[in-house]
C-alpha cells in the first residue's frame, strides 16, 4: 500500500467513522499509528473539531505540524487544538503511546503529510527542548515536561483572530507553555503591547527580528533591554523609523548600542527609511560585530555616515552590501571606495542602486570593484551613468570570472533632459533604441554564464521593474520582474 495518499477504500472508512464523532473518538484509542496522520488530515479538511481535539490529546508523534496541512487553522480549529492541549497538560499520568510535545505552526516540513508516519515519527526539536527558559523571567514547575510550541509571531494593531486567541491561551499557561518564534514582526508602537509579547516569548527562539512603523518616542529604549536575551539573532531589520523613536539623547544610544552588542550571531542588518540624527548611527553600529549582510535603503545618509561605515568592523567582512536610494550626487567617491575595499576578497553580491553615482565618482571606484573577485551578482540600475561609462563599467565586469548577472541603468542618453529625473517612470524610446545599438555587440561578448540586463524602470513600493537584455539570436528582450533581493542566509 502506498504512503503517498489513503487508498480510496480507507478514504470511504474515514468519512464513515468521521460521520459519528462519539464513535469516532472512542475508536481512536485501537486506531494504528500509521493512520493518524490521514485520519487527522480528513478530520480537519472537514471541520470535525471534537474529533480533532481528541486527537491532539493522544497524537503519537512528537510533533504536531499544523502548518503544513493545506490551508492553516481558522479560529474554531485553533480553539479544537487548544482544547485538546489542554486536556493533554491536565492528564497527569500519560500514556506512553501519547507522545505530543512540540506543536509546529510554521511551514517547515514541505509535504510531511503525506510521506507517510514514519517520517511524522522523526520530526524533532533538538536545539531548544532540552534548554532551559531565558530572559523573560518565566519558570515551571520542576519535573514537568512542557509543551512548545513554534510560530512566526507578528505583533500589531491587527492582529490574526486565531494568533491572538492562541497568545492569550499561551499566557495563561506561561508556567507550562513555551512560546517560540524564529521569525518576530513587531509592527506597533505600543510599548506596553510589546513588553506583554516579549515576556510571554521565549526570546533565544529568535532568530529573525523585524521592527517598523516606530514613531513614539523612547518604544526601541523600551524594546532594548530585551534584544540581549535574543542570543540566537542572525537577522535585524529595522525600517520606517523615525530619530525620535529610538533615541532622546546620546546617552539613550549608547545604551541601545550596548545590547545590540551581545548580539554575537548577528549576521544581517537592514536599515530602511530610518531617520539617523548626527550622532546616533556610529553610536549604534560602532558595537556591532563583523557582518556577513548590511543594507541600507532610503535613508538621510551624508558622507561622514558613509565614511563611517567604511571604517566600522561591522562592514569589515561583508559578504552581501546594498546600498539603495541614497543620495551621493555631490559624495567625494573615497568613503564608497574605502567601504568597497574591504569587500574586496568577501564580496559576493554588490547592490549600489538608484544612488545617483556619477561617471566621475563610477571612475574612481572601478579600480576596486575590478578587485572584487568573489561577486557573483552586481545592481547598479537607477544611477547617472553616460554611454561611455557604462561601456568601462561592463569591460571592468566582464572580468570577474564569478559574475553571473549584473543589471546595469539605462545611460543619460536614453533620456531627454526633462526625463531624467522621472526616470524612475521610463526613458525615450527613440533614444533607447538608438542606445541599445551600440550595447549589442558588447553585451553578446560578455558570454553566456553572464545575464546582462538594462533596467530603464523601477518602483521600490512595488519591487517591481522593467528589463531589456539581449536574446541569444541579436533581438532585445523587455521584462517585468520582481527587483533582487539580498539572498537570505540559511537559518
Amino acid at each position: 500500500m502506498s504512503t503517498t495518499a489513503p487508498c480510496s477504500l480507507q478514504l470511504v472508512a474515514m468519512q464513515s467513522l468521521l460521520s459519528n464523532q462519539s464513535l469516532a473518538i472512542s475508536a481512536l484509542e485501537d486506531l494504528p499509528r500509521l493512520s493518524f496522520p490521514e485520519f487527522f488530515m480528513e478530520a480537519y479538511a472537514q471541520g470535525h473539531t471534537e474529533v480533532v481535539k481528541a486527537m491532539v490529546k493522544c497524537w503519537p508523534f512528537p510533533c504536531l505540524p499544523l502548518g503544513d496541512l493545506t490551508r492553516p487553522p481558522d479560529l474554531g480549529t485553533m480553539k479544537a487544538v487548544l482544547d485538546g492541549l489542554e486536556m493533554l497538560l491536565a492528564t497527569k499520568e500519560r500514556p506512553s503511546h501519547w507522545q505530543l510535545q512540540v506543536v509546529e505552526l510554521r511551514k517547515v516540513y514541505p509535504n510531511i503529510w503525506t510521506r507517510g508516519y514514519h517520517s511524522m515519527a522523526r520530526i524533532s526539536h533538538p536545539g531548544l527542548l532540552n534548554a532551559r527558559p531565558t530572559g523573560s523571567g518565566r519558570s515551571q514547575s520542576s519535573g514537568e515536561q512542557p509543551l512548545w510550541i513554534f510560530m512566526d509571531l507578528t505583533i500589531d494593531r491587527f492582529q490574526n483572530e486565531w494568533q491572538d486567541y492562541l497568545v492569550q491561551w499561551a499566557r495563561k499557561r506561561k508556567q507550562r507553555v513555551q512560546l517560540c518564534s524564529r521569525k518576530l514582526q513587531i509592527l506597533t508602537g505600543s510599548a506596553s503591547t510589546i513588553q506583554k509579547a516579549l515576556l510571554l516569548l521565549r526570546l533565544d527562539s529568535i532568530q529573525e527580528l523585524g521592527l517598523s512603523k516606530f514613531s513614539r518616542g523612547g518604544t526601541v529604549k523600551t524594546l532594548a533591554p530585551y534584544l540581549g536575551y535574543m542570543k540566537n539573532l542572525q537577522l535585524l531589520s529595522l525600517s520606517r523609523m523615525s530619530a525620535s523613536c529610538y533615541t532622546r539623547s546620546p546617552k539613550d544610544s549608547c545604551k541601545f548600542a550596548a545590547h545590540l552588542g551581545q548580539l554575537h550571531h548577528l549576521q544581517e542588518l537592514h536599515l530602511h527609511d530610518v531617520l539617523f540624527s548626527s550622532e546616533n548611527m556610529p553610536a549604534i553600529l560602532r558595537s556591532l560585530k563583523p557582518l556577513k549582510t548590511f543594507s541600507l535603503s532610503s535613508c538621510l545618509l551624508t558622507e561622514d555616515n558613509l565614511r563611517f561605515l567604511s571604517l566600522c568592523s561591522c562592514t569589515s567582512q561583508l559578504k552581501h552590501l546594498r546600498l539603495r536610494s541614497l543620495l551621493m550626487l555631490h559624495f567625494s567617491p573615497e568613503p564608497l571606495q574605502a567601504l568597497l575595499e574591504n569587500g574586496t576578497h568577501t564580496l559576493e553580491t554588490l547592490a549600489l542602486e538608484d544612488c545617483d553615482i556619477t561617471d566621475s565618482q563610477l571612475s574612481a571606484l572601478l579600480p576596486t570593484l575590478s578587485r572584487c573577485s568573489l561577486l557573483g551578482f552586481f545592481s547598479f540600475y537607477g544611477n547617472r551613468l553616460s554611454v561611455a561609462s557604462l561601456h568601462n563599467l561592463l569591460n571592468h565586469t566582464a572580468r570577474l570570472s564569478h559574475l553571473t548577472r549584473g543589471i546595469y541603468p539605462a545611460p543619460l542618453e536614453s533620456y531627454s533632459v526633462l526625463d531624467w529625473w522621472h526616470r524612475h517612470i521610463h526613458a525615450d524610446s527613440w533614444r533607447f533604441a538608438q542606445v541599445r545599438t551600440g550595447l549589442s555587440q558588447m553585451f553578446r561578448e560578455m558570454g553566456p554564464n553572464h545575464k546582462v540586463q538594462i533596467c530603464t524602470r523601477f518602483d521600490h513600493r512595488t519591487d517591481r521593474g522593467q528589463f531589456y537584455s539581449l536574446a541569444p539570436d541579436g533581438s532585445w528582450v523587455l521584462t517585468q520582474e520582481a527587483l533582487p533581493v539580498l539572498s537570505p542566509l540559511p537559518l
